[in-house]
C-alpha cells in the first residue's frame, strides 16, 4: 500500500523440493473464474478449485449455500487493537524483526532497535504489504511470501536519523524487499517454521536479473553494470500477484523517492518526480552512491518494475520483467483467457496516473515455472482509456504505432517500456485518482480501487471526468469494467462499483453511495474463492476532512457482495495502521492479512525517544515499539471465513 507521496511528485543450501514435488496437485494453482478453471483442468489433470489466484477456495462440498456475507459487522473503532466479528479469533505471527527461518541464522528482535544490519538481513522486514500463501501440505502448511514496502527510521534505529552512517543505510535496505517463510498449523495455531529450507530474505541489496524489451538497453546501463542486465535490489515493494505457474510477483512502487537528483532534472526525470534531495528523508545516497542520480542518472530506470520470484527455489535469482512496463506499481493481478494466455492487470498508485494490462503472446504451458520462465517477456502492454457513456479502449504501448516513434523520443520498444508514463501521456490514457489494487470477480468483472486525489479539479490540474467524477476526491472510489469478449479484449464496458464516503457527509464532494458500512480511501482489494470482495482502507489525516477521520475510525477491512453491492465491516486495525494484503488457505478456513505501520506518526517518521507515542501494538508492554506483523484470522468453530 502506498504512502501518499504523490503530493510531492511532479506527476505525480541444499537442493529443495519444488512446488510440484510437495504440493497436492489439486491445490497447485488457484485461478479466478470459470474460464480459467476450464482451461487449467487439462493443464493439471484435475478439476480446479473454485476461487482466485492467491485467494481461498472451498473444498469438499463446494461453496456454502446462502448469502455471501454471514457475519455481524464490527463497529468503528479507535482502539489500539485488532477487532474482528463475534465468533472469530486473531493470532499475530511474523512480526518485523522476528527470524524468518534461515538455516543456521537466527537473530531475535531487540526492542531497543539495537539489531545490526546483518541481523535485519535474516529477520522479517518492516511495513508488511502484499502477501500470498503457497500450500505445501493442503491447508495446514505452506509458504507465506510478503512484501516490505518501506521503513520508519525513527523506529528502525535507536537514535533515528541522527548520526547517519553506512550501517544504518544497510540496515534500512535490509528491512525492505520480500520475505519467504514457511508456516504451519498445529492444534489450531499457526507459527513460522524455523529453520526452514524455503526461508529467504530478498532485500534492496539482492542481485536481480533484467529481462524483456528493456534488458541491456542504453538507459539501463550504469558504471557498475555495463550490461544493463543485472540490478542490485528491489525496493518500495507494495502490492503483489501470483502466477498460474506458481511464482510471486512483487511490485516496485515509490522508488523515485530514494534518489537524490540534480539541481535541474531533465524532462524524463521530472516526469518521474526526481528532484534534488530525497523528499522523504531516506538519505541512502550519502553512503550508497548508486542512489545519487547526479552521478548515476540511469539507476532510476532500473527500478519501477514488476519482479518475478520463485518462492519454492531459494537460489532463484529474481527477475525484473520489463515487458510489463515501468511504473509506480501497486500490484500485478493475473487473469487467464480461455485460450490460456496470461493477462496481468496493474494500477499505478500516483495522482493522475494510469491503469495497465499486459497480454502474453504465448499460452501458459504445463510444467510450472521451468516451462513458463520467459512467458512475461513477450506480449503487449496496454493503457486504459475510460470514455464517457460507460465504454473504454485499451491502447497498445508498441513502438512505431501512433505517436510512439523515434521523433517523439522513443527509439525502440525498450525505451517505450522505460518511459511508460510518457508513452501513456501521448496515447491519451485516462489519468486516474491513484489506481491501486485490481481484482477479478467470478463473473469476469475487473475492479480497481482509486484511493483518493484531492488535487482533482484544482487549479492547473486535470478536471473531473467520467471515470473520476469528484473534484477534491478525498474519499476515493472503486471502478470496474468487463472486457468485450475475453480478458485480452481491446474494448470494454465500465461503471462505478461504489463511490466511497458517508452518504450524509456535509461536504457534497465527499458524499458516497455505499450500501452498508461506510468507508473511505479504498486501497487493498481481494476476491476470495467464494466470490466475496475484501476491501482494505488507507485513510490518513492529510486526506480526510475535519471530523471525518473520527467518524470513520481506524483503518479497516470490509467485505462486499459484488452482486448486491452490500458492504460489511469485518475488521478494524490498531491506531495509525493500514490493513494491507490478504490471502487464505485453499480451504478458506484461515485468512492471513498484514497490519502495516501501527502507530504511524503524522510526520511519517517516529520520534526515537517516544517510539510508542501513538501505538505499542502488538506487544503492549513497556519498552516495546510498534511492529508491523501478519495476522491470522480463523473462526472459532473452524468454519469458512466470512460465512
Amino acid at each position: 500500500m502506498a504512502k501518499d507521496f504523490s503530493s510531492m511528485e511532479d506527476s505525480n543450501r541444499s537442493r529443495n523440493p519444488s512446488i510440484h514435488e510437495v504440493s497436492d496437485p489439486k491445490r497447485r494453482i488457484v485461478l479466478r473464474g470459470a474460464a480459467a478453471s476450464a482451461f487449467l483442468a487439462p493443464l493439471t489433470g484435475t478439476t480446479m478449485l473454485a476461487g482466485l489466484l492467491g485467494g481461498c477456495a472451498t473444498t469438499g462440498g463446494g461453496a456454502p449455500s446462502g448469502p455471501l456475507l454471514g457475519f455481524k459487522s464490527v463497529p468503528v473503532s479507535t482502539e489500539d487493537t485488532v477487532r474482528v466479528p463475534e465468533g472469530y479469533e486473531v493470532q499475530v505471527i511474523a512480526r518485523w524483526g522476528d527470524p524468518v527461518g534461515l538455516s543456521g541464522e537466527s537473530a531475535a528482535f531487540k526492542a531497543d532497535a539495537s539489531n545490526t544490519a546483518a541481523e535485519q538481513e535474516v529477520q522479517f522486514g518492516m511495513h508488511h504489504d502484499g502477501i500470498h500463501f503457497y500450500p505445501v501440505n493442503g491447508s495446514t502448511s505452506g509458504l507465506l511470501v510478503m512484501n516490505h514496502e518501506y521503513v520508519d527510521d525513527g523506529l528502525l534505529h535507536r537514535d533515528g536519523l541522527a548520526n547517519w552512517s553506512a550501517e544504518k543505510v544497510r540496515k534500512a535496505q535490509a528491512a525492505h524487499g520480500v520475505s519467504v517463510c514457511e508456516v504451519e498449523m498445529k492444534n489450531g495455531k499457526w507459527s513460522v517454521v524455523t529453520p526452514s529450507p524455503w526461508a529467504r530474505r530478498i532485500t534492496a541489496r539482492t542481485p536481480m536479473s533484467v529481462s524483456g524489451p528493456a534488458a541491456g538497453h542504453t538507459l539501463m546501463k550504469t558504471a557498475a553494470d555495463a550490461s544493463g542486465r543485472r540490478v542490485l535490489g528491489t525496493l518500495n515493494n507494495c502490492g503483489s500477484g501470483m502466477t498460474p505457474w506458481g511464482t510471486y510477483l512483487t511490485c516496485e512502487e515509490n522508488f523515485i523517492f530514494y534518489f537524490n537528483g540534480p539541481d535541474q532534472p531533465d524532462a524524463h526525470q521530472r516526469r518521474w518526480g526526481l528532484r534534488k534531495g530525497d523528499p522523504v528523508g531516506y538519505r541512502w545516497h550519502a553512503h550508497d552512491e548508486r542512489f545519487n542520480a547526479v552521478k548515476h542518472p540511469n539507476e532510476i530506470n532500473r527500478f519501477g518494475w514488476v519482479v518475478e520470484i520463485d518462492p519454492m527455489n531459494p537460489s532463484h535469482t529474481p527477475v525484473k520483467r520489463t515487458a510489463l512496463g515501468r511504473a509506480a506499481h501497486e500490484g500485478a493481478t493475473v487473469a487467464m483467457t480461455k485460450s490460456g494466455r496470461a493477462v496481468v492487470y496493474m494500477g499505478e498508485d500516483a495522482r493522475f496516473e494510469y491503469i495497465y494490462k499486459f497480454v502474453s503472446r504465448d499460452t501458459v504451458k504445463p510444467g510450472g515455472f521451468a516451462a513458463n520462465r520467459d512467458l512475461l517477456d513477450h506480449g503487449t502492454l496496454y493503457v486504459a482509456r475510460f470514455d464517457a457513456g460507460g465504454r473504454g479502449v485499451w491502447l497498445p504501448l508498441v513502438h512505431g504505432q501512433g505517436a510512439l516513434t523515434a521523433a517523439n523520443g522513443f527509439a525502440d520498444q525498450g525505451e517505450v517500456m522505460i518511459k511508460s508514463r510518457q508513452a501513456s501521456d501521448l496515447l491519451g490514457g485516462t489519468k486516474m485518482d491513484r489506481p491501486e489494487w485490481i481484482e477479478v470477480d467470478r463473473q469476469g468483472w475487473v475492479y480497481c480501487t482509486l484511493t483518493n486525489n484531492s488535487n482533482r479539479g484544482a487549479k492547473d490540474q486535470p478536471a473531473v471526468d467520467a471515470a473520476n467524477p469528484r473534484a477534491n476526491n478525498t474519499m476515493g472510489h472503486i471502478i470496474r469494467w468487463k472486457e468485450d469478449g475475453d480478458h485480452d479484449g481491446l474494448t470494454f464496458q465500465w461503471n462505478h462499483f461504489v463511490l466511497a464516503g458517508d452518504p450524509i457527509n456535509e461536504r457534497e464532494q465527499a458524499k458516497g453511495n455505499v450500501k452498508g458500512d461506510t468507508f473511505a480511501c479504498p486501497d487493498g482489494l481481494w476476491v476470495d474463492g467464494r466470490g466475496v470482495m475484501w476491501i482494505q482502507t488507507d485513510m490518513s489525516t492529510s486526506a480526510m476532512g475535519k471530523g471525518e477521520l473520527a467518524i470513520m475510525g481506524n483503518n479497516a477491512m470490509l467485505a462486499a457482495d459484488p452482486t448486491t453491492g452490500e458492504v460489511r465491516r469485518f475488521l478494524t486495525g490498531p491506531v495509525g495502521c493500514e490493513i494491507t494484503g490478504a490471502t487464505a488457505t485453499p480451504d478458506g478456513r484461515t485468512m492471513f492479512i498484514n497490519i502495516q505501520h501501527p502507530g504511524e506518526s503524522p510526520s511519517e517518521r517516529s520520534d526515537p525517544a517516544q517510539p510508542t507515542r501513538f501505538s505499542n501494538w502488538p506487544e503492549k508492554g513497556q519498552g516495546t515499539r510498534p511492529r508491523s506483523a501478519t495476522v491470522v484470522i480463523r473462526r472459532r468453530d473452524g468454519g469458512i471465513i466470512g460465512t
